[in-house]
């Protein structure tokens, strides 16, 4: 009899877990999963697993949805599953996803996105992100690219970033993270984050206040944060499309540009490349980069469909 009342608990489990993935509760069908939950203390531990084996097949569940109604999928798909959850619960312990995003910004893009704890994320160009609210974590995986976080307060919940193997938690505050090659730059915009590497100098840890940035290595950790107001301003103008240079070497500025914009800025004349630049630019106008480059240097600029060639004859 106990054998199958577990059956039922799971049963129920699963279409709660479909809906929740789906977005698909209201006010009162919340409460009416509240009061589920209470009745019985297996019932929250049964949700947990039904979610967690979502996670675990998201290629089939995905497959599945373009041909079954979702009562199908609840049962034949999610209940099949448990048997995966039985076998890893043997063995392995599983942490139960409560909520999972995924953004994948292209050349170009820049997204505000609100996420499900009231947290808030901008996504730079070409960035990848991956976010997994959990019971005891809000794991946020930064594939590539850049993203700053404003992070809303939960203290039972650290919000951690990881790049690679850089880690940048916090509870409350706002910060950014780059991934770069052999590390990621850390600019903290409010609050205190703590950084580290899980390879470098045994996992020690920085604290990064407020107004500071730090360059975080794969291999050797946190390097001493430095505090520059106007340099991390101009670093996080592309949080309202903007790139302002300020002394940029013209290699620099045109790097920054290629970032976001399928047409490339070529540098022809290597006496270009060390020379410096002053001026705001929005990040889709390369060409007006390039124009100011050319009067302000003296170069020639040919502007073509696919790249900007920068330098030789005017």
């Amino acid at each position: 009899m106990s054998r199958e009342i577990s059956t039922e608990i799971d049963a129920v489990a699963a279409e709660w877990a479909a809906r929740l993935d789906a977005g698909a509760l209201g006010a009162g069908d919340q409460i009416a999963l509240n009061d589920w939950l209470a009745g019985d203390s297996r019932r929250q531990g049964a949700l947990w697993r039904a979610r967690a084996v979502m996670t675990l097949m998201v290629d089939p569940v995905s497959e599945a949805k373009a041909h079954q109604t979702p009562a199908k999928l609840d049962r034949r798909i999610l209940l099949g599953g448990f048997g995966i959850a039985a076998a890893v619960a043997a063995g392995v312990v599983l942490t139960p996803v409560l909520s999972r995003q995924r953004y994948r910004t292209l050349v170009g893009e820049i997204r505000r996105v609100p996420l499900a704890d009231g947290s808030m994320a901008a996504i730079n160009t070409d960035t990848t992100l991956d976010i997994r609210f959990q019971k005891a974590e809000r794991a946020v995986t930064l594939d590539r690219g850049e993203a700053w976080f404003q992070v809303a307060k939960d203290r039972a919940r650290p919000f951690v970033v990881a790049a690679g193997d850089i880690r940048v938690q916090a509870v409350g505050t706002a910060f950014s993270v780059r991934r770069k090659a052999g590390g990621a730059e850390v600019r903290v915009t409010e609050g205190v984050v703590e950084v580290w590497s899980d390879k470098g100098a045994e996992g020690l840890r920085r604290r990064v206040l407020a107004g500071e940035q730090v360059f975080v290595s794969d291999q050797a950790g946190a390097s001493s944060p430095v505090k520059r107001p106007l340099e991390m301003e101009r670093a996080l103008s592309w949080r309202d499309g903007q790139i302002v240079l300020d002394g940029d070497t013209i290699a620099a500025a045109a790097a920054e540009f290629n970032r976001y914009n399928s047409r490339k800025i070529v540098i022809v004349d290597p006496d270009l490349e060390g020379r410096t630049v002053v001026g705001w630019f929005r990040t889709n106008e390369p060409e007006s980069f390039a124009e100011a480059v050319g009067v302000a240097h003296g170069a020639g600029v040919t502007i073509g469909n696919d790249v900007i060639m920068l330098g030789g004859a005017k």
